[in-house]
């Protein structure tokens, strides 16, 4: 489902008389429907980059990122969005919605936007707030104006909303308490048993030994300083 192979990415540091920083070098993996597959390594080797590359933030140097057969680093902007919406989700850790929407209408966005039936899209929103134990009574409410825990729960919602065939997870369960990390874990291995091929962060190390079939450290892509 996920296909890394040869992947290269530089900054380029305009403000500093264009010099060019090599922060990946020759990165290569795959992950197969139903396995996760935990991006390791210190401070700065690239974790974060590869997620971006992935989710077609980054433009890469060279290489191929294929997803569903949509090679990422060549697919024009349109391929990108459609295939976000049909085939590839993203938890970050931050949540980005338009002001003034209901929570309620945020989560079920992404069924939405497949032209689901609205009352399926809503039924799967209400479901999700209430695992994630975002009380009711701010269902109609903006999230924008919630704690930082409950922005994470919502995103965390709107993320598991679709069962997307491929996802990726930026620290999923950075900052919660135990009750809702242990539904966060559980969702997770939901979509693993429905085939999704995920791709995570995971400083908790215990999630990431529950969660993670195996373990690829971005520091073997890292270039070498002399």
């Amino acid at each position: 489902m996920i296909h890394v192979e040869e992947l290269a990415k530089n900054f380029t540091l305009h403000n500093q008389g264009g010099t060019v920083i090599p922060v990946i070098v020759g990165a290569g993996f795959s992950v197969a429907p139903g396995e996760c597959v935990a991006l390791t390594g210190e401070s700065g080797a690239g974790k974060s980059t590869v997620m971006r590359i992935l989710y077609g933030n980054y433009l890469a140097q060279s290489g191929s990122v294929r997803i569903g057969g949509v090679d990422i680093t060549k697919a024009e902007p349109r391929d990108i969005l459609q295939l976000r919406r049909e085939t590839l989700g993203y938890v970050s850790q931050f949540l980005r919605v338009v002001p003034r929407v209901p929570t309620l209408e945020v989560v079920a966005e992404p069924l939405l936007a497949l032209g689901r039936p609205e009352g399926e899209a809503l039924n799967r929103a209400r479901d999700l707030l209430t695992r994630l134990r975002i009380p009711e009574r701010l269902w109609q409410l903006s999230p924008t104006t919630f704690s930082g825990g409950e922005q994470q729960r919502v995103n965390i919602a709107r993320g598991f909303a679709h069962a997307y065939p491929a996802l990726l997870l930026d620290e999923p369960t950075a900052s919660l308490d135990a009750t809702n990390r242990e539904t966060v874990l559980t969702l997770i291995e939901e979509a693993k048993a429905q085939g999704a091929a995920i791709v995570g962060i995971f400083h908790d190390l215990e999630a990431r030994a529950r969660v993670a079939d195996r373990e690829i450290d971005v520091s073997a892509f890292t270039p070498r300083v002399a």
